[in-house]
């Protein structure tokens, strides 16, 4: 890892300090992306960070920024910007060698594929050349450097194994010998080096050496391993063994196909008769038996011209899907399988033209230069015609993209993988996958991990699968990290993914990043369907209905239909049946990032002040539909159970605008919540929410509100028995109501008052308090207020002894609460007037669902 400035070539600006090099190194392997600050910790201290790693960490920076300023001092320091929740270092492509290789590895790595082996030959050699040695060789390896430098040395190895195959297809045989023997020694088990050296022997006339390269490394396999060499290192000795003529090389101009050459073949040949072969099936595919089942049935039995379009999220594994089955429909497709992918670079979809060339390439097709698209297309029909081949396009764009490459004709059939159905096409039998079953999902850790992972912590194993959703995709990548970090345990993993803020930033490793795919899905939604996306973070985890999305959006009925629509069919949404809706759980945390990233606190503290309005609508039409003061038409599904299922989206609502400085709306849902908390008994939820409303109403001077939740405070300490608070409460509620003339609230804090005035004995107090109460609020002003002061009354007679005075107390309960509608507040005066009647017991009943399980001390009998 060198750095060069302005003093010129060979002048190296390359940090002395190991821990320098690491922090550089960890910004350069991740150029242009936001490194989290736990991940830089991470990569310089492991698993045992100072207790002044951040500290140190911006001392770290702070001298990074002063070598970048002394490399370039115009805009140097400009390079490494701070950017929750870490830092960027921003360089542009042709800067950094490793940007420069991978570029050259995939233009070298298309032009093989499309046949252009002077290009890849050129390309490829250009990339190896880059390489001076083993990545950060002189750099301590933290786990995201250790990931690094093992993917860029299989992307090394790659591109040398590909600019080989390219040198065999131009003829260069003799001049690879020597370089092929050195590589094979050097490499001992790479088999495809020895099956480039035995070709290019068998193609010099030197077939007996070949077969003797075949022998020695059998030898060394069986030896060291106790296993033989691979199918394809086989399948060419057996071909070298016999003389086949069809792995001499014929004569080839530069764009020549391998394939139109009559078996004419690459370093190992394929398998697949007049067609590239399929990339390889994923070895830990794992689960989707009744998918694969169904597709394999409708590519056996599927009528002429149709053909299988899989769908799903991104990251749901749509073409390991694809590829195996079509790994496991072979036999049913003898003339072949091609496998083509029809968006090689994010953003940049093949014209059907040039998907055609390449399809017809590959099955050793040559047309005239510049044949025009009317041509290509029946080129490639009369390739499809009276055979059996089956087509693999992946991540198809559109259907004008789609429509000329598919078969018309009995026989053949296609896979067509895309996050769009290509629902316009004739013939398209859709697949939907979804993300994995819990045990799917565990089966496929324990395949990517190692059973011993998932035996050790299965506990820890279920949260992380959560965590990831359940997504293949970031599955296959947290068992990625823990493979290549044996010292990390799967609860730390765990840890570190909690933090929604970091998930995403964490889901990466190498190659695989469960970030890119779910990024590309949302950049390539329309504007409106962003940011309908977006808003959508701010409801939480779980499905939700149409009502909570259009409060966010700001839209109608109709507008909020179109673009839930819109949002189900780019898979950024799931419609889950009569449940609603559902934001896959790593889609929902994209959501609340892009939010953060795109949308204005003023747009935000809108949306989230809407949605407050709607729960306090929703909130208040369920307790009318259950009291039949309401006809249930416009109330939510089953209300009898709405509070328990959106229990967590009103109290994160109520959390939400709080924060938001959005007081008012705050104040309203809990006002409209209050019933529900307290006939629930959601106590957690009852004093947070209670909390957050307090301090609103504080804040916006909004008294009524506060002596509103004052008392119902009160209410929640009383019953949680903790009542030196509820004497708190209580006593500023009455202290505030006095104030302000809130005569219902008045009364109520007065009885709660009274109440724990009863608790202790003290008749004589509870009996002034309880006259203060009930001159405080005449009747008929407030019911419910009322209410409480004749049900606090009741019970005060009871304690004193006279039944009578309780059972008219209570009678007057009964008729209040009918005129309530409040079915739970009758059914408990009833009960009250029952124990009126019959006398008190060691248990009593004193609120709705709340007992006094010892008689209180005597009482004098009151005058009330």
């Amino acid at each position: 890892m060198e750095i060069e400035g302005s003093a010129g070539p060979g002048v190296s600006h390359t940090p002395q300090a190991a821990k320098l090099r690491v922090v550089l190194g960890t910004l350069l392997v991740r150029a242009n992306q936001v490194v989290s600050v736990d991940s830089l910790v991470t990569e310089l201290w492991q698993d045992e960070p100072p207790r002044t790693a951040t500290s140190t960490l911006h001392v770290y920076v702070s001298q990074l920024r002063k070598l970048l300023d002394a490399v370039d001092p115009a805009r140097g320091r400009e390079l490494l910007r701070t950017q929750p929740p870490g830092y960027r270092l921003s360089l542009a492509p042709e800067l950094l060698d490793l940007s420069v290789f991978e570029e050259l590895h995939r233009l070298g790595r298309e032009a093989l594929a499309d046949g252009r082996y002077h290009s890849a030959a050129d390309l490829q050699r250009r990339a190896v050349a880059l390489w001076r040695g083993p990545l950060l060789s002189d750099t301590p390896h933290g786990p995201l450097l250790e990931g690094a430098a093992a993917q860029l040395a299989e992307a090394g190895a790659a591109a040398l194994d590909q600019r080989i195959r390219a040198d065999l297809e131009l003829g260069r045989h003799h001049e690879l010998i020597a370089e092929l023997r050195s590589l094979a020694a050097e490499h001992p088990l790479r088999e495809e080096l020895h099956g480039h050296l035995m070709l290019a022997l068998y193609r010099a006339g030197r077939q007996a050496e070949a077969l003797r390269s075949f022998t020695e490394l059998r030898k060394l396999l069986v030896a060291e391993l106790a296993v033989e060499p691979g199918p394809p290192l086989q399948r060419l000795h057996r071909r070298i063994l016999a003389g086949d003529p069809g792995l001499l090389l014929t004569a080839a101009g530069d764009e020549e196909p391998a394939a139109a050459r009559k078996g004419a073949q690459g370093a190992v040949p394929l398998d697949v008769p007049g067609g590239a072969a399929l990339p390889p099936a994923d070895p830990v595919f794992t689960g989707r038996d009744t998918a694969l089942a169904r597709v394999e049935e409708l590519l056996r039995n599927g009528p002429a011209g149709s053909f299988v379009a899989v769908a799903g999220q991104p990251g749901v594994g749509k073409t390991a899907f694809a590829l195996e089955v079509a790994h496991r429909s072979g036999p049913a497709f003898p003339d072949g399988r091609l496998f083509l992918d029809l968006q090689p670079e994010p953003g940049h979809p093949l014209p059907a033209t040039k998907a055609i060339s390449t399809l017809l390439r590959r099955r050793g097709v040559r047309l005239a230069h510049g044949a025009g698209a009317g041509e290509l297309r029946d080129a490639w029909q009369e390739q499809l015609t009276d055979r059996q081949l089956l087509l693999v396009l992946d991540n198809a764009d559109s259907e004008a993209q789609l429509r000329p490459l598919l078969p018309t004709t009995a026989g053949s059939s296609a896979i067509v993988t895309a996050r769009r159905l290509p629902a316009g096409l004739g013939g398209i039998r859709p697949v939907l996958l979804d993300a994995l079953d819990p045990e799917e999902a565990r089966a496929l850790f324990a395949a990517a991990a190692g059973p011993e992972r998932e035996a050790a912590e299965p506990a820890a194993v279920r949260e992380l699968l959560e965590l990831c959703g359940r997504l293949p995709l970031a599955v296959r990548v947290v068992a990625a990290q823990l493979t290549a970090r044996p010292h990390w345990s799967v609860a730390s993993l765990v840890d570190r993914l909690r933090d929604e803020r970091f998930r995403l930033g964490e889901l990466q490793i190498g190659e695989l990043d469960a970030r890119a795919p779910l990024l590309r899905a949302y950049q390539d939604a329309r504007p409106e369907l962003r940011q309908a996306f977006r808003l959508l973070g701010l409801l939480p985890a779980g499905p939700f209905g149409r009502a909570a999305a259009g409060a966010v959006f700001g839209r109608s009925p109709a507008e909020t239909a179109r673009l839930l629509d819109g949002l189900v069919d780019d898979r950024l949404l799931v419609a889950a049946d009569r449940a609603g809706y559902l934001v896959p759980e790593l889609l929902r945390v994209l959501a609340v990032e892009r939010l953060t990233e795109e949308e204005s606190p003023q747009d935000v503290g809108d949306a989230i002040e809407r949605l407050c309005a709607e729960y306090a609508r929703a909130a208040e039409r369920v307790v009318a539909v259950l009291t039949h003061a309401r006809p249930c038409g416009d109330a939510p599904p089953e209300p009898a159970g709405w509070f328990t299922r959106e229990r967590e989206a009103l109290v994160r609502a109520v959390r939400q605008a709080h924060g938001a400085g959005r007081l008012s709306a705050a104040v309203r849902l809990v006002a409209a919540l209050d019933g529900h908390l307290e006939t629930h008994a959601a106590w957690g939820a009852w004093a947070e929410t209670h909390a957050l409303a307090l301090d609103a109403a504080r804040r916006c001077g909004d008294r009524g509100a506060e002596v509103r939740t004052l008392r119902s405070l009160g209410d929640l300490a009383w019953q949680q028995r903790r009542l030196a608070e509820a004497e708190e409460h209580y006593g500023l509620a009455r202290r505030i109501a006095e104030e302000t003339g809130h005569r219902a609230e008045l009364s109520r804090a007065l009885a709660g008052l009274a109440e724990l005035r009863m608790d202790a004995g003290d008749g004589a107090a509870a009996e002034e308090l309880l006259t203060a109460a009930l001159a405080a609020d005449p009747e008929p002003a407030d019911r419910r207020a009322r209410f409480d002061v004749l049900r606090a009354l009741g019970f005060h007679a009871l304690a004193g002894g006279d039944r009578a005075r309780a059972r008219t107390r209570f009678t007057a309960c009964v008729d209040l609460a009918r005129a309530l509608h409040d079915r739970r507040l009758e059914s408990f005066a009833r009960r009250a007037l029952r124990t009126a009647r019959s006398g008190p017991g060691h248990r009593l009943e004193v609120r709705p669902g709340v007992w006094r399980l010892h008689e209180p001390r005597p009482q004098p009998a009151p005058a009330l």
